[in-house]
């Protein structure tokens, strides 16, 4: 799957995409919000929620290695290369 064919999808099958088929990177708390990033292999995906009431009000697909420049602390490389040995 590429980018543009997961923003085509509802909210919540983007949702259910990322669970499925998505690797968590890492997560981070902004204005209320908690924010996770998901390899999707291609590109990467973005939840936002509202941790006191579970609502999902985000899934969006990036591919900017920009994208990645808030979570660079959180991303612990060593950790996810041991899930590959």
């Amino acid at each position: 799957m590429n980018r543009p064919l997961f923003n085509s999808h509802s909210l919540a099958a983007r949702l259910e995409i990322g669970w499925a088929h998505g690797t968590l990177l890492a997560h981070r708390g902004r204005r209320g919000y908690r924010m996770e990033r998901y390899d999707m292999g291609r590109f990467f995906a973005e939840g936002w929620s509202n941790p006191r009431t579970d609502y999902i009000s985000l899934v969006r697909g990036l591919d900017s290695r920009r994208a990645l420049a808030p979570y660079v602390t959180d991303i612990h490389l060593l950790e996810m290369t041991h899930s590959f040995s």
